[in-house]
């Protein structure tokens, strides 16, 4: 633990010997479990900073400068034409050797999805004559019939396939013989060349997608029915490129008449007629039919590169994307996902789901199905190593998007493990920047959509210990040190510790990581100017030091600590009283463009209150008060606010401000600031006694109570008449009223010559009121009435001239009763307490009431009449 430095200045100042009632510092009783909401020490409430939702749908705010290594762009055109209809190769498939020579004539691609294998495009050969002298036999016929020849001289009866399309050539080439012919029908790729034929003579059949021959869209119908007669149509007008987007393992029979029975008359259907936006009854029947493909894919156990047809089925899917209905386009994405893409078309499936998610009128078609689950899904893959930063941005911007409106949808997301999935893409973006030096490219603009969504997930205090077990605060306290310039990312990091500190275990994973306090420091300091962060901060700091001394020692010796608080409270209170001379009255607004306060004038405030918030915390600590107290620029400061600030219009910071000024004043030590200012403080907090504030005054006579334990001060007071408000205060009715008006009394009381007051308005009547409505439910509050009587009758030497002779006498009677144990233990009226609670009143009536109490009733009655000695003469 961080130790503080004391010097001989912040002595404490000699005592003078203490009241019999008085128990040593060092000896702790059950009744000190109630006087934590009474102590002189007190923490500070506040709100927090009010977040509200966004609107307005941006990965990056406009607000920070980004270069385009730092941030793909947030706008962009997308359709049919931006997906690559050959859908990259598998990563099974093998790439050939390109040639060394090339030849000189005129290359063109064998079709417009293929990427890297050119053909010779060659002269068409001539048509050989007809077999049947009196029919014309066309080409492809011919070709068939001797085809189909060749095979029956051998005895085997094949299936015939589907013709291919004739190569164009622009030279005649030799007309292949009978062998070679069937060789290369059955044997059609590059790779199955250089394969024997089938031992048993009976060649293998192949998908179509395997066959690397370019078809003219015009032959396209003529050979449809041809294919049909065999009952295994092969799909390969659509797949004519040799760069195989579909796998090129083996199609057995079985999964051919699948896709041709099952899955092409649902692709047939999924032609658009429209592109843009569609009429309501079009937009239906394409997500019918984009439901039945998914089911049949699903059914026929073709998801992922599973299906060899894959690519086919995508063109159509791609064809999609050119129908703008929002409803449209996530079924095609789930389609997409469910065939798993990759590569370029991957990029581009990231950038629709972010074009729908943008609009938040789109978030529930997201429940629709399982598309949410496939957006986890592909999420768990991946990383900032293996994954382009313009895919991690536009996914987990989608993400954040569809996290920050519905209840529903996020919990959805927070159900299917999203948190372990953004902690693990933050963990790996972190880990590329550990090194030092550079930011890793791309990593700051991933690392905004991460913390973002993360701020999403913390809304909920459900989801706190999600956070705690995947890790996340120390992730994120990384990021924090490794992102500080990017004040967007910062404000979310800000708003994510706003809230996390709001739960005790939180508060203490973060408190412990080893530069949470000195980091948020820095931030404070750098961002001094931006109040919607700074207000975030000094929330997050505030919980922080609440209840935890361990980290006030850690916040209050943390580097220049003291002063990097002081000058931004100083910084915005100078802020503050400029809006207030100008009266302003625009409504402020966080980087978003979110309205966040009624005005910038309220906003500058709340971080005033969330400051001096902190101050008064950290003074809690018996160490580190002391040296607060002796702080000249921290004292003036809060006389400037308490000075220039109406508790009418500025009641949370006025109050904060009295509630740190009695903690401080708590200190009577050599050097303390309070104490060699004390006329002037006390000349700021007696308006606050002059108004109808019924808090204020409770606070202001909090300050007397310590501060009239000078005699300048229950000078002042008693010219001012505040002993006799003091007095009047007893039958406020309010226990904490008189609680604290029995405060300064005992100090009043300590001088001879302001005694008379309290008799001369009617105190002893009304302290023994107090004892009888609230001595049995508060023998706090019933102590120190007895405490103060003890004082007031100091000199005594007639009870019934020191306090009057029916008070007196009602005095001695309830003494007497509350003395008794049987009567004092009867609860109130109205007021049923359980086994525990009597215990601990039992406890306090012992520890806090009686010692006082036994010795006034014993002082009074000594006192009660004249008694003359035996043998004596009366005086």
């Amino acid at each position: 633990m961080a130790q503080v430095n004391k010097t001989g200045q912040n002595r404490r100042r000699p005592k003078e010997p203490k009241a019999f009632y008085e128990k040593p510092a060092d000896v702790t009783t059950s009744s000190d479990i109630i006087k934590e909401a009474r102590s002189s020490l007190r923490t500070v409430r506040t709100k927090r900073p009010f977040t509200p939702l966004e609107d307005k749908r941006t990965l990056f705010s406009g607000s920070v400068p980004r270069s385009p290594n730092d941030r793909p762009p947030s706008a962009f055109s997308l359709g049919a034409r931006h997906f690559d209809g050959s859908d990259s190769r598998p990563s099974s498939g093998t790439r050939l050797t390109p040639l060394e020579h090339m030849p000189s004539q005129s290359i063109s691609p064998v079709s417009p999805s293929s990427s890297a294998e050119y053909v010779p495009h060659l002269a068409k050969p001539p048509k050989p004559p007809p077999l049947d002298s009196t029919r014309a036999t066309s080409g492809k016929r011919r070709m068939h019939t001797k085809l189909k020849s060749a095979l029956s001289q051998d005895g085997l009866a094949v299936q015939i396939l589907p013709q291919p399309l004739e190569r164009q050539l622009s030279n005649p080439l030799p007309s292949p013989t009978h062998q070679e012919l069937l060789q290369r029908r059955v044997h059609s790729g590059p790779k199955e060349r250089t394969k024997p034929p089938s031992e048993d003579g009976m060649p293998r059949v192949k998908s179509a997608d395997s066959v690397p021959v370019h078809r003219e869209k015009s032959r396209v119908s003529s050979s449809t029915s041809a294919r049909a007669e065999s009952g295994y149509v092969s799909d390969r007008v659509s797949s004519g490129s040799r760069s195989g987007g579909s796998s090129r393992e083996e199609e057995t029979p079985e999964e051919a008449l699948y896709w041709n029975t099952k899955v092409s008359p649902v692709l047939e259907g999924m032609v658009p007629e429209h592109i843009g936006k569609v009429p309501e009854a079009e937009e239906e029947r394409l997500c019918a039919a984009c439901s039945a493909l998914y089911d049949v894919l699903e059914e026929g156990s073709m998801f992922g590169r599973a299906c060899k047809r894959r690519r086919t089925a995508l063109r159509s899917i791609f064809k999609l994307t050119d129908v703008s209905n929002p409803r449209v386009q996530l079924q095609s994405a789930r389609l997409m996902m469910a065939l798993g893409v990759n590569g370029s078309n991957l990029n581009t499936l990231s950038k629709l789901i972010l074009k729908v998610s943008k609009d938040n009128n789109n978030d529930l078609l997201f429940m629709e199905h399982n598309i949410v689950d496939l957006i986890v899904a592909l999420m768990s893959d991946l990383d900032f190593k293996t994954q382009s930063h313009e895919l991690l941005v536009y996914l987990v911007g989608s993400v954040r998007f569809l996290t920050q409106n519905h209840y529903k949808v996020l919990e959805r997301f927070v159900q299917l493990g999203t948190i372990e999935h953004v902690m693990r893409i933050m963990k790996s973006v972190n880990e590329a920047n550990s090194h030092g030096g550079k930011l890793a490219k791309g990593s700051a603009g991933i690392m905004l959509q991460l913390i973002a969504t993360m701020r999403n997930f913390v809304d909920h205090k459900d989801h706190y210990a999600l956070f705690i077990s995947h890790n996340a605060i120390p992730e994120i306290c990384r990021s924090m040190d490794l992102y500080p310039s990017d004040s967007e990312t910062m404000m979310h990091v800000a708003r994510i510790f706003s809230k996390l500190t709001l739960n005790p275990e939180c508060c203490t994973v973060l408190g412990e990581y080893p530069t949470a306090f000195q980091s948020i420091l820095a931030l404070l300091s750098r961002y001094q100017d931006q109040s919607y962060t700074v207000v975030r901060l000094s929330f997050a700091l505030g919980n922080l030091t609440a209840k935890n001394d361990d980290f006030r020692y850690c916040l209050f010796n943390a580097e220049n600590a003291m002063e990097v608080i002081l000058n931004v409270l100083r910084h915005h209170f100078v802020k503050s009283l400029q809006k207030s001379k100008s009266g302003s009255a625009e409504p402020a607004k966080s980087p978003d463009g979110d309205v966040e306060y009624e005005n910038s004038a309220s906003l500058v405030e709340d971080v005033l209150i969330k400051l001096i918030r902190v101050i008064a915390n950290l003074s809690i600590n018996q160490d580190i008060g002391p040296l607060i107290a002796s702080n000249e620029n921290c004292v003036d400061q809060l006389m400037q606010i308490l000075e220039y600030k109406d508790i009418r219009t500025s009641e949370e910071l006025v109050l904060n401000t009295v509630i740190t000024i009695n903690n401080l004043s708590f200190y009577d030590v050599i050097g303390s600031c309070i104490v060699e200012r004390q006329a002037e403080i006390s000349r700021l907090v007696l308006k606050l006694l002059m108004n109808d504030n019924m808090e204020a005054m409770i606070e202001a006579s909090r300050v007397f109570g310590n501060l009239s334990r000078t005699v300048e001060v229950r000078d002042f007071l008693t010219s001012k008449k505040v002993d006799e408000m003091m007095v009047t205060l007893l039958d406020a009715g309010n226990m904490e009223i008189v609680y604290t008006a029995c405060g300064v009394l005992i100090n009043m009381m300590a001088d001879e010559h302001r005694r008379p007051v309290l008799k001369k308005e009617g105190g002893i009547k009304k302290l023994t009121d107090v004892l009888v409505d609230f001595g049995r439910s508060d023998w706090q509050l019933a102590s120190m009435v007895c405490k103060m009587l003890w004082n007031y009758s100091e000199n005594i030497t007639n009870s019934v001239e020191c306090f009057g002779e029916q008070e007196a006498g009602n005095l001695i009677d309830k003494l007497a009763d509350f003395l008794d144990e049987d009567t004092a233990m009867e609860a109130p009226e109205g007021v049923d307490w359980d086994p525990e609670t009597m215990d601990f009143m039992r406890s306090n009536w012992r520890t806090e009431f009686c010692p006082v109490a036994a010795q006034l009733l014993n002082r009074v009655e000594q006192h009660q009449a004249d008694l003359v000695p035996i043998g004596g003469e009366a005086p």
